[in-house]
C-alpha cells in the first residue's frame, strides 16, 4: 500500500475542470499496478465464491483507494458507497460527461461568434486557439484540426484582410498557422504604417493651407496701409478750397 500511496502523490486531484487529463492518467496508472481490469476491463464483475473471489477484493481494494485517493474532498461523497471499482469509475465519467457537454456547448458558441475586431492578430490567434484547446480538453475523441482553426480565424477577420487571404487560398500549399499568423501580422504592421503617413500627408497639406491663407491676408492688409499712406493729410480739403471754391 506504501508503493501505491507514493505512486498517486504525483497524481493531480480529479475537480471540477480536469476531468479530462485526471481520467487520461488513472487510465495508463492502474497498467502499472495491474487491476485496471478490475476498473475497465474483464474483471468488473465480483466472483461469486471461493478462492477467486479474496483475490478479487484485493485487487479491487487498491482500485478503490488509488480512486478515492486521487479524488477531490469535494467529489469523494459520490462514489463513498458504490460497491465497485467501476461502479465508482462510471459514476464520476457520467457527471462530468453531463457538466463536459453544457461547457461544451458554451465554448463552440463563443468559438463560433467571436471576431478579431479591436484585437492585434496575436491577440486573435491566442483567443482563437485557447478556446479550441479548451474544446478539444472536453472532447479529445474530436480534436480540432489546423485547417478548421484557420478557417475560424479567417471567419473573424476585418475586410481589410480579404486580398491577402484571396491570395492565400489560390497557394497550392497551405501555410502553417504560424505562417499564417506572421502573414498577416506583416499586413497590420504594413497597414498601420500606411495609415500613419496618410494622417501625416493630411497634417502637412492642412498645415499648408493654413500658411498660404495666413500670407494673404498679410499681403492684402499691406495693400490697404500702404494705399491710405499716399494720401496727404488734408489733401482734400485744400483740393477742394483751391478748385471747388474759388
Amino acid at each position: 500500500m506504501g508503493d501505491i500511496n507514493f505512486s498517486t502523490s504525483g497524481i493531480e486531484k480529479l475537480n471540477s475542470g480536469n476531468y479530462s487529463t485526471w481520467s487520461t492518467r488513472m487510465q495508463f496508472y492502474p497498467l502499472r499496478q495491474d487491476f485496471w481490469s478490475i476498473v475497465g476491463g474483464g474483471e468488473t464483475a465480483k466472483p461469486s465464491r471461493g478462492e477467486e473471489l479474496k483475490k478479487w477484493k484485493v485487487k479491487a481494494g487498491k482500485a478503490m483507494y488509488v480512486l478515492t485517493a486521487t479524488v477531490g474532498d469535494d467529489m469523494l461523497y459520490r462514489i463513498k458507497d458504490v460497491e465497485t471499482p467501476k461502479a465508482a469509475w462510471d459514476t464520476l465519467k457520467e457527471l462530468f460527461s453531463k457538466k463536459n457537454y453544457a461547457q461544451l456547448q458554451l465554448l463552440e458558441n463563443e468559438l463560433m461568434s467571436v471576431r478579431k475586431n479591436t484585437m492585434s492578430v496575436n491577440e486573435w490567434f491566442t483567443k482563437v486557439k485557447t478556446l479550441c484547446e479548451q474544446i478539444t480538453k472536453l472532447d479529445p475523441e474530436n480534436p480540432i484540426t489546423d485547417t478548421r482553426i484557420r478557417r475560424i480565424i479567417i471567419f473573424g477577420l476585418r475586410p481589410g484582410f480579404s486580398t491577402l487571404i484571396a491570395t492565400i487560398r489560390g497557394w497550392a500549399t497551405q501555410p502553417t498557422l504560424i505562417e499564417f499568423k506572421n502573414m498577416l501580422a506583416n499586413q497590420e504592421a504594413l497597414d498601420k504604417q500606411m495609415s500613419g503617413a496618410s494622417i501625416k500627408e493630411e497634417e502637412k497639406a492642412l498645415f499648408g493651407n493654413k500658411k498660404s491663407y495666413q500670407g494673404g491676408d498679410k499681403r492684402n492688409s499691406g495693400s490697404s496701409s500702404q494705399g491710405g499712406s499716399n494720401r496727404k493729410p488734408g489733401g482734400f480739403r485744400k483740393g477742394q478750397g483751391r478748385g471747388g471754391f474759388q
